[in-house]
């Protein structure tokens, strides 16, 4: 069986990209790798063994084109609604807080945020497959 261990993302700035990850879902540097050309950043918290990996290409000036082929990545959070006002006064532009229902029933409650780059980021409540 096969585990996930890691999304990785094209960065322009660490630093800019570090402190936003930090800031916005508690991600610190779990492991920082220096080659030639480029740099690997591993994020993570103690909520999971997964990461997120920034790759910085030393030479890269221009922002990269997501195109319309990338979607997102998601976090799950406890309160969601506290979150996303956190994240609004922290000045990182969360979008509007937006609620589903399938039969009658919370399916989901979720907002997106983006990055400095211009990933699309899911927060979603902690709540039913979403754990």
């Amino acid at each position: 069986m096969a585990k996930a261990i890691h999304s990785m993302i094209r960065v322009l700035d660490e630093a800019r990209s570090v402190d936003f990850y930090r800031t916005a879902f508690g991600l610190e540097i779990s492991g920082r790798f220096e080659f030639e050309s480029f740099i690997l950043i591993y994020l993570s918290n103690a909520e999971t063994d997964f990461e997120v990996e920034l790759t910085v290409n030393k030479e890269r000036t221009e922002p990269y084109d997501l195109g319309d082929g990338y979607g997102h990545i998601a976090f799950c959070v406890d309160d969601v609604e506290a979150e996303h006002a956190r994240l609004e006064a922290a000045g990182l532009g969360p979008r509007k807080l937006v609620s589903f229902e399938r039969d009658g029933e919370l399916f989901a409650q979720f907002f997106f945020i983006a990055d400095p780059d211009g990933y699309q980021i899911e927060v979603l409540k902690r709540h039913g497959r979403f754990q």
